[in-house]
């Protein structure tokens, strides 16, 4: 039965009006998001900004034996309680490393307590009145003031969170992604390339498949709970190391490397191929020599945002121990170490109200260094991509 001219007109005025509800919601649903993140990112700098900078105190200090064997002693007994103990603890080795510096007196500027810290950037304070009149008095005359916090990127952690820094969990999570890397990297790249090149189409390799899938959805804390099993448990590997670490993350990381590399692979025409077979070239030569030369910024890419999400991840290395306390840097990949999420998880369990600044201070920089890795991921593959 034919339609009448008013009746399709209506249809079509019909299907217009969902498409624009459509649009408009889709725009709404972009909206929401972006304001979601806006309020998450400017959230961050307005806590995490702080952590950037350090009160720290002129003060006059007196090296002498006496503060050799009681370091309290060496700074004058008015601003004592506002200077940080962990500077006070460091004048005996100071000495012994400088002996020259033994019946000095100088005028230094010294790292202050966080309630110093937390009293200069306008924050909740655990300063008595007294305290704040001689932090007035000193913030007046100028020696008191706040400075770039070097600790935070060149220290380790410590429970006072004046003296807290990432450097031990930045070169953790250095050593931990190395051998993630070592690990699943090869084994991933040659994974993929067997069953897309190599592999013939039977059960077998069907199964396979179907496993290398679903492991790439699977929730990452069983693969902390795999690595406890395997790694520590059944072979032996020390808990909280890098190592041990590694070795977790490849497990996580392999289905993602796998995926992505065969993806790059079927990126290349078949032309290709064929062209290579045409002049006499083994599949090995076909592989070798053409085929994964023009996958490889793919495999690259893949292997970059495969690397970004196993360094942000915390569950699985809860598992296996690397949230210990690790005031130095880690001087090998068997040594117990920490990563940089796991360093901000253990500094948002902390009561002092210094280490919020801390916590969201270290997510800035884990943040930035994964939005700078996903960068180097996009201007790769806008480089070297080949559109055939």
């Amino acid at each position: 039965m034919s339609q009448s001219f008013d009746e399709i007109t209506a249809q079509l005025k019909h299907r217009h009006r969902r498409t624009a509800r459509l649009k408009w919601l889709s725009m709404g649903a972009l909206a929401l998001a972006a304001t979601f993140l806006v309020v998450f990112i400017s959230d961050m700098l307005v806590k995490g900004l702080p952590a950037f900078q350090q009160a720290q105190i002129q003060v006059e200090v007196t090296y002498s034996e006496q503060s050799q064997q009681m370091p309290p002693a060496a700074v004058n007994e008015d601003v004592r309680r506002l200077v940080s103990r962990g500077f006070l603890r460091t004048l005996p080795m100071r000495m012994r490393d400088n002996p020259d510096l033994v019946g000095t007196t100088r005028m230094e500027w010294v790292l202050a307590d966080s309630a110093v810290d937390q009293y200069l950037k306008g924050h909740h304070t655990r300063l008595k009145d007294d305290q704040m009149v001689v932090v007035d008095d000193l913030l007046a005359k100028g020696q008191v003031a706040l400075k770039f916090n070097t600790r935070f990127f060149t220290a380790g952690d410590s429970k006072m969170p004046e003296l807290a820094g990432i450097a031990s969990a930045a070169v953790g999570t250095v050593m931990t992604l190395i051998v993630t890397m070592l690990v699943c990297f090869p084994i991933g790249v040659m994974t993929a390339v067997y069953l897309e090149e190599f592999a013939t189409d039977n059960w077998l390799t069907q199964i396979i498949e179907i496993n290398i899938n679903n492991l790439a959805a699977v929730p990452s804390i069983l693969f902390g709970l795999l690595g406890l099993a395997i790694y520590i448990n059944f072979f032996g590997v020390p808990r909280s190391t890098p190592l041990v670490g590694g070795l977790t993350l490849a497990l996580m990381t392999l289905p993602v490397i796998i995926i992505a590399t065969r993806t790059a692979l079927r990126s290349v025409p078949d032309t290709i191929r064929q062209a290579a077979f045409g002049v006499g070239c083994s599949r090995w030569q076909v592989v070798r020599d053409h085929v994964l030369p023009l996958s490889f910024p793919g495999i690259l890419t893949g292997s970059i945002i495969g690397l970004a999400q196993a360094m942000g991840e915390t569950a699985p290395l809860i598992i296996i121990g690397m949230v210990a306390f690790i005031p130095d840097v880690s001087a090998s990949f068997g040594d117990a170490a920490t990563v940089m999420p796991a360093q901000i998880f253990t500094w948002a369990g902390e009561p002092d109200r210094a280490f919020t600044e801390k916590t969201a201070g270290g997510i800035l920089v884990l943040l930035a260094v994964l939005i700078s890795l996903n960068a180097t991921a996009v201007w790769m593959r806008k480089k070297f991509e080949r559109r055939w």
